[in-house]
């Protein structure tokens, strides 16, 4: 490897442990209370942060596990969702939501992406409807930050007799007519991976829901199947949100507007910045508030891009770069379109993501305009 590779980058793409420093005594003294409570597993931190995160996001109930992988899984279960069932999403995603589809037991079935949002196409998933039998569930996710076509999915899921999950670890804050994402459904889910918008210092999920007997069954599925302690009245599992990082996300809570305005206000700084660039910016969908979870553009020459700018000091990632049905790990046992995935798979041959986090500074910001520019 060069000095080159090596060189430490300057602006790193996400800084995870910036919020933490910017309020230390906060997250310090809730850490403390929790350590000082004698009560670390679904106490009353998890309960309140339950009831925050359900005011917040205008949705029945919330359910905190361990993390978002789990959430989609028991969400999917708690449809009936498992053997023998399809279930439809897209390739184009973090690899754990085709996971928690087999975690829960059933098959995934890839459809196509939207060339613009790169969130699912709605031709796509009317022809793969058409073509599968047994589809049981649709998994919506909500990409980048951009929510997806709900209210097109939708209509192409019911008339198919197929429920709606949202995956919304990717959009926290984010709204599509008003309405945030995780409302619009069946059943949501939601990661507390450190990078999200809102996230934990280590692991956590949510799972949401307007239907309370759908939540009820989800706060059973989460510890052992009880709905008294020690007594299983179902067959459940143990994904519990612990007390450190629910009074973590308590007060990540309270500041994710805000974080969402600033990373709002750099994505704008670089699209003024790129405007006349021969380079693919990020399209919001008619009617949505994207939250910019990553700012991700496409690049023809992607790979040498991204060095370029390494070289000089910024850091990139690639959201995603191999495609869920051309991973060694599924290429086998994922069903796809029947006219294939070819936009998906030019996509991810694109894609760069640039640095964006809320403690992103305006003079970073600049430093990264200049050296996309430079590197163009």
């Amino acid at each position: 490897m060069s000095e080159t590779l090596r060189a430490p980058l300057t602006i790193p793409q996400m800084n995870p442990g910036a919020f933490f420093a910017s309020q230390r005594a906060e997250v310090a003294a809730a850490l403390l209370g929790v350590v000082d409570s004698g009560w670390y597993v679904l106490g009353s931190e998890v309960r309140r942060f339950e009831e925050e995160f359900a005011k917040y996001f205008h949705v029945g109930s919330a359910v905190g596990v361990a993390n978002g992988t789990d959430a989609l899984a028991l969400a999917l279960h708690s449809l009936g969702v498992g053997n023998g069932d399809r279930v439809a999403t897209v390739s184009h995603t973090a690899v754990a939501t085709v996971a928690a589809i087999e975690i829960a037991g059933a098959r995934p079935v890839l459809v196509e992406i939207d060339p613009e949002t790169y969130t699912m196409s709605l031709d796509s998933l009317a022809r793969t409807m058409g073509k599968f039998d047994s589809i049981k569930a649709v998994i919506a996710v909500h990409l980048y930050g951009s929510p997806a076509d709900m209210d097109g999915i939708s209509q192409i899921a019911r008339a198919h007799g197929a429920f709606v999950i949202e995956d919304c670890s990717q959009a926290h804050g984010a709204t599509l007519h008003g309405q945030c994402v995780g409302s619009m459904s069946d059943i949501a889910t939601f990661s507390f991976y450190p990078t999200k918008n809102l996230g934990a210092l280590g692991d956590g999920g949510m799972i949401v829901s307007g239907n309370l007997e759908l939540t009820r069954l989800v706060h059973m599925l989460r510890e052992y199947g009880w709905a008294r302690r020690y007594v299983s009245e179902i067959p459940g599992v143990n994904s519990r949100l612990d007390e450190l990082q629910a009074a973590i996300l308590r007060i990540r809570l309270r500041h994710l507007d805000a974080g969402n305005r600033r990373r709002a206000a750099i994505a704008a700084a670089y699209d003024r910045g790129f405007a006349d660039l021969k380079l693919i910016l990020p399209k919001t969908r008619p009617g949505a508030t994207h939250v910019y979870h990553q700012y991700v553009m496409r690049h023809p020459e992607r790979d040498g891009f991204q060095q370029r700018l390494r070289e000089k000091g910024v850091g990139t990632n690639v959201h995603y770069p191999v495609p869920v049905h051309c991973q060694p790990a599924y290429a086998s046992r994922c069903e796809v379109d029947p006219e294939g995935l070819g936009i998906t798979e030019t996509i991810a041959n694109q894609v760069i993501s640039l640095p964006m986090y809320p403690e992103l500074s305006d003079e970073a910001v600049s430093a990264v305009i200049g050296a996309v520019r430079d590197s163009i």
